[in-house]
Formats: structure tokens, C-alpha cells, sequence
């Protein structure tokens, strides 16, 4: 007898239907094809053991599995419960009237238990779309799937539960996840508000302006002046999520197997490898190509803490994500494509022993250790960098203040109220959102100066010695400080305001 159950598989962030045909006829053995990995092929002495233990059998006939479309690899243990369902059918141990109705996926333990799989809601996404009427999968991955409105969504425990559901018409408790209500949850308390911070006051407003803008930043002291800290903090100010940009975040959270018995991510994600990192676990790939820790940061922020201890090699795979905003990896057989359009937060010492330019120093660096220092930054990395700034250490007298300083909640409205006035501005461009995504047209459409401030911007990259890339940079930080103002025009306080931010293209920082 034939029977066909349906599952699906993961690529990227999208999913793609599996169909298993199951056929049992004349003979022995188990013939399982459609390039099956060996966590699939191993699923036969799982599933044996299951079925065993819940009063079913593994008929001692001749079974075909296919895996269709069988171009395509499969992976995971993700797939026993479709097969344990598909041979169930074809052998007649179960009614198989329903069940090509239902995506069917799960990993089945021994004594028939599930465990959870990963890209439930991709998964869930493509089964709507495809019309399946529901899917059926582990309960710790119930609430992430049951975001898709418009599907049946049912979590079960174990293997007995689907085999009574389709038998025995034991009705399944159907999941049902409010998004909107998921999605409007409460953010107005942060595990990390600056209120917390003493002084800082001009290293705050730098950061206010790179969440207002999209800004990648760049924060430059010694040890101990509160650069961590401060980047912790960056997330609770940055504008809230939309749910398209929740709802593509929890996809790519969801294909790496993070949003276990959790649903809908309202929070901007915050990441933070360490300087050992590699480039694959940075960028994504490996043999089944996962995303990596700029697409996990992907409406979010990205910190590289120590920028300098990085592998060069490993900072500069970053330079085209941070342009496109999305990473192409490229395989013999096929191609994914992860999103990753991030803000960067890096911190560096300003010099190897950290104190440079401080008598009081207790480490002093020679000028060919700094060279060597600075030089594993790259000039085109820097050139993605809209933001440098020098962060200083706190006096004891601002530490010992018991007044609070201005919660981040006060700060997200300014940044929320700028970044409403760039989606109006360029609500006529598809790809770009904000002021950090304007390429040089833009940036001449909707940064002109007038004649003073050409001057005065004129002066100040003469004077301080600044770099050529530091001009276009200049005005897309002034356009931003402009919106924070409500400002339609940039005026020459913004200008001003704007050079203080390209500490490290000033003569003596990197050559």
C-alpha cells in the first residue's frame, strides 16, 4: 500500500514541502532514499523502538521510503514522526483518511516522546501558504508555530497522542497565539536603562543619534570607562519593532532552534561574540549552511567588543553585509540567502596597554605597537563606521550622584519621533528606511547645505585634517541630529556637532 504524509525542510529562512511516500509491498527491508542525511537514516531504529513500546510494530515487509523532491538534501531528526506516521498508514495500523491534511514533523525518543525541532515557523509559514489545514509538531515548539494565524496548529508530547488523533478521531488541543496581543507586550521597562549611567552625558546623546539614524558606532577608552555598559544599554533605546520586522526576526531565531516555548520576539535581538569568533560563525555556513551571529543580530544590534582582537580576516567578511545588509552563502548545490541588516557597536582600546596620551598611565605603547594595533582595523571597515567617540572615565563625584539620569523610555520617543520622519521621507524607496542607509544620491537630494555651513564644514576637514570619507559620513549624522531637532533644514550646530564624530579620521589615529 502507498501513503504520502507531508513534512518540510528549511533553507535559509524559507521552508520547502517534503513529500514521504511510503510504499509497503512483498519481501524484506527498508529502502530509504531522496538524499537523506544519516540522522535520517539512522530514524528507523527510533522509530522501531517507539512503536514497540506504545503497542505498534515496524511491519516485517519490503518498505520504500521517498523523499520527494529527491534533488533536494534532507536533514535532521526532525523527520521520524513523519515517517513513523507514514509507515503506520501504509501498513494499515492507523486510518490514513486525514493525514495528508497536516504537515507532520518531530524527533521521537525511544519511549515515543518528541522532542522539539528547529524552523517550526517557517515551517508553519509555508504550510499556510501551500493550504494544508493544520501541523502537527512537539509542544515545545507549539507557541512559535501558532503565530501563523489562519492554521491548526497542534503541540503533542507523544508519538500515541498523533496516532489517536488520526485512529481513534481523539480530538488535539488546538494552540491559538494572539500576535498582535504577543507582539504589544510591554517594553517599557528594560533590563538595561541608561538611567543608570552617571555622566556620559555627551557619550549618551552620540548614541541617541545612532539609534535615531541607523548609525554604526564606534566607542574609543580606556578600561574601566563604561563601554560595555553603555553598548548593553543601546537596544532599549532603539525605535520599537514593526511586526513585519518582529515576525522576520523569530524566522531567523526559529531556523537556529532559539525560540523554544517561546512566541512572537518583540525585542530587538543584542549580540555579542566573543573576539575568537570565526568567520563562518560570524557570517553563517557550515556543511547545511545555519545564519550566524550578524543575521541573528538581523533588526538588532551586533557588538564587537575589543574590535582590534578580532581576526582581520574575520572583520573584513563583514564589509559587504554591512553594505547589502543581507550574506549570500554559496554552496555546490545550492544557494541561501540570510537577511542581516544590523547596527554595529564596537569598542576598542586606544592603544594595546589602553591608556594612550595619559601621563598617568601605568602602560605606556611604543609607536610601532600602536601602528601594529590600529592597523587591524581596515580602512573600508572604518568607512562603514558613521560614529566614532571617545569615552572618558567617570569622576568620583558624577558616580557618587544619587540622582538618576534620563531613563531610556524618555530617550526612545525622541529617537521613535526621528525615525517616523525618515520612513515619511523616503516612503517612496524600497530599500531605504533610514538616514544610515542613503548612498551618495541620496545623500545630495537630502543633505544640501547652505553656503555658511558649506564653509563651515569646508574648514573643519582642512583644519582637523580630516579624511575624504569622512565628508559623506559628516552629512548623513547632521541629517539625523536635523531630524532629532525637528529640523527640516541641516544647520551649521549640526555640522558642528556632527565632526566631533570622526574621532579616528583625524591625523595621528591611523595614519
Amino acid at each position: 500500500m502507498l501513503t504520502k504524509v507531508f513534512g518540510s525542510a528549511v533553507f535559509g529562512v524559507e521552508a520547502t514541502t517534503i513529500t514521504v511516500e511510503v510504499n509497503i509491498s512483498k519481501g524484506i527491508g527498508y529502502h530509504l532514499v531522496g538524499l537523506p542525511d544519516n540522522a535520517i537514516k539512522e530514524s528507523n531504529y527510533r522509530i522501531a523502538a517507539a512503536l514497540q513500546n506504545n503497542g505498534y510494530k515496524i511491519p516485517g515487509k519490503k518498505i520504500t521510503i521517498n523523499m520527494a523532491p529527491a534533488d533536494l538534501r534532507k536533514e535532521g531528526s526532525a523527520y521520524d514522526l513523519t515517517l513513523a506516521l507514514g509507515i503506520l498508514s501504509a501498513s494499515s495500523q492507523i486510518k490514513s483518511d486525514a493525514i495528508g491534511k497536516y504537515i507532520i514533523m518531530g524527533e521521537i525518543s525511544l519511549d515515543g516522546s518528541l522532542q522539539p525541532i528547529t524552523g517550526a515557523l517557517p515551517i508553519a509559514i509555508k504550510a499556510k501558504e501551500e493550504g494544508f489545514e493544520g501541523f502537527i509538531l512537539p509542544k515545545q515548539n507549539v507557541k512559535e508555530a501558532a503565530i501563523v494565524t489562519g492554521l491548526k496548529v497542534y503541540g503533542v508530547e507523544n508519538i500515541t497522542e498523533v496516532i489517536d488523533f488520526f485512529d481513534k478521531d481523539v480530538p488535539l488541543e488546538q494552540t491559538i497565539v494572539d500576535t498582535r496581543e504577543e507582539f504589544y507586550k510591554s517594553l517599557d521597562f528594560p533590563e538595561f536603562d541608561f538611567n543608570d549611567v552617571k555622566g556620559q552625558e555627551s557619550i549618551k546623546r552620540s548614541m541617541e543619534i545612532a539609534a535615531a539614524g541607523g548609525h554604526n558606532i564606534i566607542l574609543i577608552g580606556p578600561p574601566g570607562s563604561g563601554k560595555t555598559m553603555l553598548a548593553k544599554r543601546l537596544p532599549s533605546i532603539l525605535p520599537p519593532m514593526t511586526l513585519h520586522e518582529a515576525l522576520e526576526t523569530t524566522k531567523i531565531h526559529s531556523v537556529v532552534g532559539k525560540i523554544k516555548n517561546a512566541g512572537l520576539m518583540n525585542q530587538r535581538p543584542f549580540r555579542n561574540p566573543h573576539h575568537t569568533i570565526s568567520s563562518a560563525a560570524l557570517v553563517g555556513g557550515g556543511s547545511y549552511p545555519q545564519p550566524g551571529e550578524i543575521s541573528l543580530s538581523h533588526n538588532g544590534v551586533l557588538f564587537l567588543d575589543e574590535l582590534p582582537e578580532f581576526e582581520r580576516k574575520v572583520l573584513e567578511v563583514m564589509r559587504q553585509p554591512i553594505e547589502d545588509r543581507e550574506v549570500t552563502i554559496a554552496r555546490a548545490r545550492f544557494t541561501v540567502t540570510y537577511p542581516s541588516s544590523f547596527m554595529l557597536v564596537a569598542s576598542m582600546n586606544p592603544s594595546p596597554g589602553g591608556y594612550f596620551n595619559d601621563p598617568d598611565a601605568p602602560v605606556s605603547s611604543s609607536p610601532a605597537e600602536m601602528q601594529r594595533y590600529l592597523s587591524k582595523i581596515s580602512g573600508p571597515l572604518l568607512d562603514r563606521i558613521d560614529i566614532h567617540i571617545e569615552v572618558t572615565p567617570v569622576p568620583f563625584d558624577k558616580l557618587s550622584e544619587e540622582r538618576k539620569g534620563e531613563s531610556s523610555v524618555t530617550i526612545r520617543k525622541r529617537v521613535t519621533a526621528a525615525r517616523e520622519l525618515q520612513t515619511q521621507r523616503f516612503e517612496a524607496l524600497e530599500t531605504i528606511h533610514y538616514n544610515a542607509q542613503m548612498n551618495t544620491k541620496q545623500i545630495r537630494e537630502y543633505c544640501a547645505l547652505d553656503a555658511p555651513s558649506k564653509e563651515l564644514l569646508k574648514t573643519a576637514m582642512e583644519r582637523l585634517n580630516l579624511s575624504a570619507r569622512a565628508y559623506d559620513r559628516i552629512l548623513k549624522v547632521s541629517r539625523t541630529i536635523a531630524d532629532l531637532a525637528a529640523s527640516e533644514a541641516i544647520l551649521g550646530d549640526h555640522i558642528s556637532e556632527a565632526i566631533q564624530y570622526r574621532s579616528l579620521d583625524r591625523e595621528g589615529w591611523l595614519g
